[in-house]
């Protein structure tokens, strides 16, 4: 067996191993293998296997007979027909958990508390055609192997095979959280669109789903269906509770958590459409004068009426999610709404408070609303360096308007996940998208490549205390510009970046990734993903040959 030695040194002397995102640790050889016709996964150890365990065996099997992707060479590996006509066979893969592992599913280990999911796992496949083994701790590390083990081999003529073998593989995240935002409320998402972007998130464990704003709410929440109703797009174009049920379980089943958002106090001007008496300045003009994108309104955060409205709210729609998060937002308050609403104005002279002061007062009590029902909140940034209100010490930021700011949240004490639209937003330099604005560009221009998400460093600027409170971090997808006709190509492969940096860590080579990153862009379309090509094919056929130096 090959030792085991440090990423940096063994991405140097090793093949590039075709993975994403590259295992924390691996050694490969330089012996043709394929998968004998009659290849079969099999689950040991257990009586009654997890049937979402069994799924996903299930699906990495599909995955071998029918990705059918060549390898990406000129030639597309005909040069390599001899090798792999006489290579040895591997019959099966034996899939375990370790003795001490408590049997439980992917989709029960999916929604741990961020800091508890346990996804590490050992990959071993030898070279003489003997079974291959991955063993976990957790059915959700059986999942991540399974999602490597079925990366690792090419098609030709029929032949799937590799040219690496034996693979040596031993990996666990650099950082627990690693998530996709996506935006259903400017734009909506059929259900089967949501299903195909958490089939391709993999790695990605926590779909963050800004599902409503002041667009619409598409969101059905049981006991204030009028929201919805008054507030979606359409009849056709909303969430029900089957829905959200269907996109939970299917998430959970491939390791993904569900973290949902119903943004507070700003971007609710769609709350209106049925109860007016809680919001404020509701699509007051000029909209740049009362809010950062039309239409304005924002929740009467000073009136106890609001207050208790809203935490009713959210208590009933954190109850569709099984996660143990749920984002109340805070971002872009706008003063000059409140200035110039007469009810909230009366509302702050009643209680003698400043408009912070019952910021702080409308936060802690939706904040307890989520804590009643066994869920922690998730705010953005501003919630804890603008505004003085009253957090509980395990709230997380996410961190969005600069990675600059990360410091800052982390000097406040708070946990905090890297958001920052510097690096992670998928939207920036789609162009301007307000009308009448001819020579508009998007807000955070310009478009965020790949390499720029992938050369993030997750600890910059951080004392060796405050690195600790970093749990991950996330893409992001505002959809003013986006819908099912290009969400694939928006966010796929760019997301998978972020994926690499939070699970593999920073630091790797933009070089060395390049190529891996083509493999999982062409696997994608095989699996129907409609990624987007990151070069010319030519250039994909040729590691390097197009670097801006070569």
């Amino acid at each position: 067996m090959l030792a085991f030695v440090t990423l940096s040194v063994l991405l140097a002397v090793t093949p590039t191993l075709a993975v994403w995102p590259v295992p924390r640790q691996y050694s490969t050889g330089a012996t043709p293998l394929r998968l004998s016709p009659s290849f079969y996964i099999s689950i040991k150890g257990l009586n009654s296997p997890p049937q979402d365990l069994q799924a996903a065996v299930t699906r990495t099997t599909t995955y071998l007979r029918n990705d059918k992707l060549q390898a990406l060479v000129p030639d597309r590996g005909a040069s390599s027909a001899n090798a792999v006509r006489g290579a040895k066979a591997l019959d099966s893969l034996s899939v375990s958990l370790t003795s001490t592992a408590k049997v439980r599913s992917i989709s029960e280990e999916a929604v741990d508390d961020i800091e508890a999911r346990v996804e590490g796992y050992t990959l071993t496949i030898p070279s003489d055609g003997s079974a291959a083994t991955l063993t976990a701790n957790s059915t959700l590390g059986l999942f991540r192997g399974l999602t490597t083990f079925g990366q690792l081999w090419y098609d030709l003529d029929g032949s799937t095979y590799t040219l690496q073998a034996p693979f040596n593989i031993v990996d666990s995240p650099a950082y627990p959280y690693r998530g996709l935002m996506l935006d259903t409320a400017r734009n909506y998402f059929p259900v089967a669109d949501i299903k195909r972007t958490l089939d391709a998130m993999s790695w990605i464990n926590t779909l963050h789903w800004h599902v409503v704003d002041a667009q619409s709410f598409p969101l059905v929440v049981p006991g204030f269906t009028e929201l919805s109703s008054t507030g979606a797009y359409s009849a056709s174009q909303v969430y029900s509770t089957a829905d959200v049920q269907d996109i939970v379980s299917y998430a959970a089943a491939r390791g993904i958590n569900v973290m949902a958002e119903i943004d507070t106090p700003g971007h609710t001007s769609v709350i209106a459409r049925s109860h007016p008496e809680h919001i404020a300045c509701f699509e007051a003009s000029p909209w740049t004068q009362f809010a950062n994108e039309p239409p304005a309104g924002q929740l009467r955060l000073a009136s106890a009426s609001t207050t208790n409205f809203t935490t009713s709210l959210l208590k009933a729609a954190a109850a569709l999610f099984p996660s143990k998060t749920f984002s109340t937002g805070g971002d872009e308050l706008n003063a000059n709404c409140y200035n110039k609403d007469a009810a909230t104005q009366a509302d702050l002279a009643a209680q003698k408070k400043t408009l912070n002061q019952a910021l702080d007062t409308f936060t802690q009590a939706i904040h307890k609303g989520l804590r009643d029902v066994g869920k922690r909140a998730v705010v953005w940034e501003e919630m804890v360096i603008d505004h003085p209100v009253t957090l509980a010490n395990d709230t997380i930021a996410l961190v969005w308007i600069s990675s600059a700011n990360a410091a800052t949240v982390a000097q406040k004490g708070f946990k905090f996940i890297h958001a920052a639209s510097d690096y992670f937003y998928l939207d920036c330099g789609g162009g301007g998208w307000v009308g009448q604005n001819p020579n508009g560009n998007s807000w955070c221009d310009p478009f965020k490549t790949w390499q720029k998400s992938y050369s993030f460093n997750p600890t910059a600027n951080l004392t060796e205390a405050q690195k600790k409170l970093v749990l991950g971090g996330q893409h992001l997808l505002w959809t003013e510009q986006a819908g099912p006709t290009n969400l694939d190509s928006i966010v796929w492969p760019r997301a998978a970046s972020a994926a690499e940096v939070f699970w593999s860590g920073p630091g790797g080579d933009i070089g060395k990734a390049l190529p891996r990153l083509h493999d999982v862009s062409f696997r994608f379309v095989q699996r129907g993903v409609r990624a987007i090509p990151l070069q010319p094919l030519w250039c994909a056929l040729r590691p390097g040959k197009c670097d801006l130096n070569a």
